[in-house]
């Protein structure tokens, strides 16, 4: 079974940990069973490419590199800030996620 996420893909998510902390970007891809993600511009590491066909170009490329989803808080869209997530079923029985600042207590 896989395991559940606090981010999704599309979320806007700042880093909490790492050479790119306090950094914020978007969520472009999201792999629960290893319990990592990939955020836009953040995380990049080099690689180096060999051409794999005649007349392919080699050379060194920068990806963005994925990281263990713990090391994200996503942002707030109502208040900006980075946050916890909590849960809050709507009384049509979907599950929405909450801010859990006190100030704000917004679903998304």
């Amino acid at each position: 079974m896989a395991n559940k996420l606090h981010v999704k893909t599309g979320d806007n998510v700042m880093i909490i940990s790492g050479k790119d902390k306090g950094k914020k970007g978007k969520v472009l891809e999201v792999s629960p069973k290893e319990g990592k993600v990939i955020v836009e511009g953040l995380n990049v590491a080099t690689k180096h490419v060999k051409p794999r066909a005649m007349g392919q170009q080699g050379g060194i490329v920068k990806a963005e590199a994925p990281l263990y989803a713990c090391k994200v808080m996503p942002i707030c869209p109502k208040c900006g800030k980075p946050t916890r997530v909590g849960h809050k079923v709507e009384k049509d029985g979907t599950k929405k996620r909450q801010c859990k600042h006190a100030s704000c207590g917004e679903t998304f």
